[in-house]
């Protein structure tokens, strides 16, 4: 062991600052403490606090009736708390095909959504998003699924994202309460990740029958997914974008173009030409459309 006389006066400061840092106040007491002799005084008094058998035998005879009764008692029923059983993918996505067309407006298909619980999404979100704005425009923006706003609004195209929504309508002369917006799946997916091929095949059904009541004149898809869906392609909004195609709805086929999510602009604005071109294309056709009827 060193001794503190073979330390010089540095390194003796360096120690103590050590001792200082490590929350040491004091390096002596004024007694000596005998730490063994305090560990056995504990042993000892737990010892004596600790039950005797007999008083172990006596607790657990008093203890007996009292657990007879409680499991004599009637138990409260738990079915409610209960998780509703899985149902399988095929049968989800009859179940919506059934409740979808058995709507005869959008009223009854938004009330058909929202009893609808065939879909595991449905149990994570906090709101059904439906169609919000004017039927009646003829013009029927879709986009892909909500995001954490949107299921806290309990509308589409909230927060940011839908702004920025406001301000690219404006530019070309619309607003949002004069157009049907809408978003290919209603419920929030978690963590906004992208839906399944078999949550996309159960809630299907419920957006094409909107497109069918609604009886657009034009439909802007919004997003990747959106125009995955409707386009039946794999590539990416960048090479599906700026693209007429026409989408069948019911008994009628509805011309639709794609352009980039707002999203995907917050993300990467220098792409706000490329949907600005999408933009005057979509007027273009809505100026088409008014004159030819």
């Amino acid at each position: 062991m060193i001794s503190v006389n073979d330390l010089s006066p540095g390194e003796l400061a360096a120690l103590l600052h050590f001792h200082a840092d490590a929350g040491v106040e004091w390096l002596l007491e004024d007694e000596a403490v005998d730490r063994f002799a305090e560990f056995e005084a504990m042993k000892a008094a737990r010892r004596s606090a600790a039950p005797t058998p007999q008083a172990e035998a006596r607790e657990a005879t008093s203890r007996a009736p009292a657990a007879s009764a409680q499991r004599a008692a009637p138990q409260p029923e738990r079915s409610a708390q209960r998780p509703q059983p899985a149902i399988p993918d095929g049968e989800a996505i009859q179940q919506a095909r059934f409740a979808a067309e058995s709507a005869r407006s959008l009223a009854e298909l938004k009330t058909a959504l929202e009893a609808f619980n065939g879909c595991n999404l449905k149990h994570s979100a906090r709101s059904t998003i439906f169609a919000s704005g004017d039927a009646a425009s003829g013009i029927m923006l879709i986009g892909s699924a909500p995001g954490a706003e949107d299921d806290r609004e309990g509308q589409p195209f909230a927060g940011r994202p839908g702004q920025l929504l406001d301000k690219m309508l404006a530019a070309i002369g619309l607003d949002r309460a004069g157009i049907l917006l809408t978003q290919v799946i209603p419920w929030r997916p978690p963590g906004n990740r992208v839906a399944s091929p078999a949550e996309m095949d159960i809630c299907r059904p419920f957006i094409e029958r909107q497109i069918a009541l609604a009886e657009p004149k034009v439909i802007l898809l919004l997003g990747n997914f959106a125009a995955r869906v409707f386009f039946g392609e794999g590539d990416t909004i960048h090479g599906l974008r700026g693209q007429w195609r026409e989408i069948a709805a019911g008994d009628r086929v509805v011309p639709a173009i794609a352009t980039l999510h707002p999203q995907d602009l917050l993300t990467a604005p220098v792409n706000k030409r490329l949907a600005w071109n999408d933009l005057l294309a979509f007027q273009a056709k809505l100026t088409e459309i008014n004159s030819a009827s």
